[in-house]
């Protein structure tokens, strides 16, 4: 793992070469059937950096949170995770507002523009099983829904590889340190978060003009 250009921190991955390319995923057929009131949803997607950034530009999204899935809360900590041996992966906990965006609609955002559902335990130039993509739903709707569509996908033709995200089953989302909340945001000029990240956001406001909100809701 190489140090974030400018700065004393150790941070994802960075290429020379950004080489990530957006696709459009297909609407999903089954939707979601969400109650009125905020609701949670849990995505890895290689660095947490550039997913939180993804949806922090999602309208009806009021909250994207960085942080660890999968392992312990002893493991919680980004130096054992980024070492590989723990069982967490780099996570997002998303708050949003159903009357604006559905779960459904958030699985479609992911995958067009925030992670490659072909790749296995890695995304973009970073390596390992903490970097893996996988939906983590946290109620029995979600379940439903994320089974689904990551089935309609891999019958869509839109990837010409196998699908290989899996559905995790939830168990406790750790916030990441501070350092990593709102990445973007506080580092706009970043290697990676230019290399990488940034052509994902400017890929959001391109394929869903309706979703893109120009603002970075930080939190």
């Amino acid at each position: 793992m190489f140090a974030a250009l400018g700065l004393a921190l150790a941070g994802c991955n960075e290429a020379a070469v950004a080489g990530e390319t957006a696709v459009l995923a297909p609407a999903a057929k089954v939707q979601a059937s969400e109650s009125a009131g905020l609701k949670t949803a849990i995505f890895a997607g290689g660095c947490f950096w550039g997913i939180e950034a993804i949806f922090s530009h999602t309208k009806g999204v009021t909250s994207a949170v960085s942080g660890y899935h999968g392992g312990t809360k002893r493991q919680a900590t980004y130096d054992l995770v980024s070492s590989g041996i723990t069982d967490h992966a780099e996570a997002v906990k998303v708050t949003y507002d159903p009357k604006l965006v559905r779960y459904d609609q958030l699985l479609r955002i992911f995958f067009s523009v925030g992670a490659d559902p072909t790749l296995k335990n890695r995304q973009g130039p970073d390596v390992g099983a903490h970097y893996r993509a996988a939906l983590v739903p946290v109620n029995a709707e979600q379940g439903k829904v994320a089974a689904a569509y990551l089935k309609q996908m891999g019958s869509s033709g839109v990837w010409k590889r196998p699908i290989v995200t899996k559905v995790e089953t939830y168990k406790a989302f750790y916030p990441a340190e501070e350092y990593h909340q709102d990445f973007m945001a506080r580092n706009p000029k970043n290697g990676y978060i230019v290399a990488w990240d940034k052509p994902k956001v400017s890929a959001l406001a391109r394929l869903f003009p309706g979703y893109y909100r120009a603002t970075f809701k930080r939190g």
